[in-house]
């Protein structure tokens, strides 16, 4: 009887020996992290949330293979015209046009970024951005950028923009931009200044981990010089991938060609919107 009671030893300790070495692999064997979240492009940046400030680009580089999508809204409606019934009437410009702008933005490779933007004025701006130097490994970033635009969708009024982008990190709450460009063929008349010297400069402020306020402005330095110079400056949210921003501009211009045909007025301010989302 006692010889029948012990019979299940041998089978426990083999089965002890042979889970023992395979329990200990496992456990051995820590979580490997996803390829994709090895890239850094793909992680948060907490101070550029977004490719664009108002109108002008930044140098957030873009992960290779994804992809980006932003929609830029300027409604027609001067805030000043009339008086704050009438305003108010109008429900602050919302009842009157808008000028909308759709961009799509990939990833060619690490470090390029290519994207095309059109707005509702039928005009088309091909883009192609690369970084040059990355503030991660450096005290400022610098991107290379180039546009290829034109009215009646690409058809007429052919324009280039050729430049650099260049932004300083100040800790963990501001982050500026300057960005010397040249826009060729700007003009749309045949005398004259044909080409604009531009010099973007902008800014963002963080106020709060995922609220900024922003600001840019467009002077032209020489060359074709029409009207005022075009500026924005607004509010914006971060929610994951998405981001929204209220801004107040003098003009509608989201294209560098548009840029350079500046504002408006100092006088008329314009109210509008940016929503962009992230696919990564």
């Amino acid at each position: 009887m006692r010889r029948r009671r012990l019979s299940w030893l041998p089978a426990a300790v083999l089965a002890l020996l042979w889970s023992g070495p395979v329990h200990a692999q496992a456990t051995a064997a820590s979580p490997q992290p996803e390829p994709e979240r090895s890239d850094p492009d793909v992680l948060v940046d907490p101070l550029q949330p977004d490719f664009a400030l108002a109108a002008l680009p930044t140098t957030l580089r873009m992960p290779a293979g994804k992809w980006a999508f932003r929609v830029t809204h300027r409604f027609t409606r001067p805030l000043g015209q009339g008086d704050f019934g009438d305003l108010l009437g109008d429900a602050f410009g919302l009842d009157g046009g808008a000028q909308i702008g759709l961009e799509l933005r990939y990833g060619l490779i690490p470090g390029t970024q290519i994207g095309v933007h059109r707005t509702s004025d039928r005009t088309i701006q091909i883009f192609g951005q690369h970084s040059i130097l990355s503030d991660r490994d450096h005290p400022f970033a610098l991107d290379a950028y180039a546009t290829l635009e034109g009215t009646n969708n690409l058809r007429d009024r052919h324009q280039s923009t050729l430049g650099a982008l260049v932004s300083r990190k100040f800790g963990r709450y501001a982050v500026l931009y300057a960005e010397p460009l040249v826009a060729l063929n700007s003009s749309p008349f045949e005398f004259g200044d044909s080409h604009s010297l531009l010099l973007g400069l902008g800014g963002r402020l963080r106020v709060r981990p995922s609220i900024y306020i922003v600001g840019e402005i467009t002077p032209r330095l020489a060359g074709f010089d029409p009207g005022a110079e075009q500026m924005s400056f607004g509010i914006e949210a971060r929610a994951g991938g998405h981001l929204f921003q209220l801004n107040f501009s003098n003009g509608f211009g989201t294209t560098f060609g548009q840029l350079a045909r500046g504002g408006f007025t100092y006088d008329d301010w314009y109210l509008g919107f940016n929503i962009a989302r992230k696919f990564f």
